[in-house]
């Protein structure tokens, strides 16, 4: 272990926040108590943290008055007081840094062999502790310095050189898979949260295999993490939106020739494409980053998007309260979304309650477990249909014309192609507003609508911080799109 900590660089550091207690600023950036070897220099490096925070001053009396001699020693505090200064200390913080960061890799490696050896743990439960303990080091090991001004606005300016280059397009990042939608949100860009909710049967999944579908067929690769679904059925609608054949045809295998030699060449195209699904039906945050980084790890895989469908299935880690797991869930899909830089895709459940009301067009307080998801996600999308509390109403209005021995005649019309609304009730770096799409129900396809005007018309952009007010202040504002 001792090629893992330098007392005397530990000593070092100490000596320069005493002489330079301006200095701590900096290095509190980037160490912690616990990345200290020695306990005497942790104990004295938390008493300047103390005293810094409580705006006193941070020297030799301050310091002896808030450590007892059992923590430490008076030779140690002697000796940091005379310590040679040094001229880069953040180079000295570095190197305390890295040495804790491989003596938390040591106990690990312990912690593995021990979990590996417990009869009463299982090898997946095994594998799920070794996995949030790295991951916990490895975020714990991420440093960020502050940028100046000179480098943001090179960032900056590389950004605008590169939009540029794209030639004024609508398209920036990875394409929705529909025009209308491209042209509202830029397409879905790297380390975005993306949001897809939606109650029961208004076509959430469908959305998002047309989503996955586009993305492929233009040599995009995907990873869908379907945990209600068997892989065979989220192809045989991919298949069935692809060709044009209609989904119960597909199921049933009733084709004509013709159908037949469709789908053949459809199997042949995409067995070249990079989809990969995983229809375990149950998974933790800490399983899929570790599936999504070893996809990712070969680039010839070309991981550009992410789907889970649906966040509200995953399963949490720990002994947590369910509200407490799906806000860990939700800040680690935004945290993996940032570190891998792609836009990761998860769907959700819609509260009930909105069923009561007059108009059910989702709003942002319908999502399940809202706070945590609303305020980790970039872009909060709803899926709605209203021919389908048209049908429920009217049958439901038959059925009891039925029990009081009524005949009732329904205006409704069951149309292969109903209308759908894709509501954005949050885009953190764009407009709100409403798309329209078709739907079309056999095929279990959505698509842009037909000489749709929308995606040329003047848009009001209202940016997340109008959301804010309205929720703060509690104020009812007018709908702006």
């Amino acid at each position: 272990m001792d090629s893992v900590y330098s007392i005397n660089i530990e000593r070092a550091v100490l000596s320069s926040i005493l002489f330079n207690p301006e200095e701590l600023e900096d290095v509190l950036a980037s160490l912690k108590p616990k990345d200290f070897y020695l306990p005497a220099h942790q104990k004295i490096y938390q008493v300047m943290i103390q005293l810094h925070d409580d705006d006193m001053p941070i020297d030799e009396e301050f310091i002896r008055k808030r450590i007892s001699s059992k923590d430490v020693d008076d030779s140690i505090l002697i000796e940091i007081l005379s310590a040679n200064p040094i001229t880069n200390t953040i180079a000295y913080v570095r190197e305390i840094k890295d040495g804790s960061v491989k003596r938390e890799l040591a106990t690990l490696a312990t912690t593995i062999k021990k979990v590996a050896l417990e009869e009463e743990v299982s090898g997946n439960e095994a594998l799920d502790t070794v996995q949030g303990e790295l991951y916990k080091i490895s975020t714990d090991s991420a440093t960020s310095e502050l940028k100046d001004m000179q480098e943001i606005t090179g960032d900056t300016l590389s950004y605008i050189e590169r939009m540029k280059k794209l030639g004024n397009k609508h398209l920036i990042g990875e394409t929705t898979g529909f025009d209308a939608l491209d042209r509202k949100t830029t397409g879905f860009n790297e380390g975005d949260l993306i949001i897809i909710a939606a109650r029961p049967a208004m076509g959430k999944t469908a959305l998002v295999l047309n989503m996955a579908l586009k993305n492929v067929e233009a040599n995009k690769g995907v990873i869908f993490f379907s945990l209600e679904m068997p892989a065979e059925q989220l192809m045989l609608r991919m298949l069935a939106a692809k060709t044009s054949i209609p989904l119960q045809n597909l199921r049933k295998g009733d084709m004509s020739d013709n159908e037949w030699s469709q789908l053949s060449g459809a199997f042949d195209d995409m067995n070249t494409k990079k989809l990969f699904v995983d229809d375990g039906g149950s998974i933790n945050i800490n399983q899929l980053r570790a599936r999504v980084r070893k996809l990712a790890q070969n680039e010839d895989n070309n991981i550009s998007l992410v789907i889970i469908d649906y966040l509200q299935l995953m399963q949490g880690t720990g002994n947590k309260d369910r509200h407490q797991e799906v806000s860990d869930i939700s800040r680690g899909l935004k945290m993996l979304a940032r570190e891998m830089k792609i836009p990761i895709i998860a769907l959700s459940q819609l509260n009930r309650g909105l069923e009561n009301r007059p108009d059910k067009r989702p709003m942002l307080s319908d999502l399940r477990e809202s706070g945590a998801i609303e305020q980790d996600a970039d872009i909060i999308m709803f899926v709605y249909r209203d021919d389908v509390y048209k049908e429920r109403d009217e049958a439901r209005k038959e059925k009891e014309a039925k029990d009081k021995g009524e005949e009732y005649r329904s205006s409704f019309v069951n149309k292969p192609v109903e209308e759908a609304e894709v509501i954005i009730g949050k885009q953190r770096n764009g407009p709100i507003g409403t798309v329209k799409l078709d739907f079309q129900k056999a095929l279990t396809r959505f698509v842009d609508k037909e000489n749709d005007m929308s995606s040329t018309a003047p848009i009001e952009v209202v940016f997340e911080n109008v959301a804010d007010v309205e929720r703060e202040t509690n104020m009812d504002m007018p709908d702006i799109l």
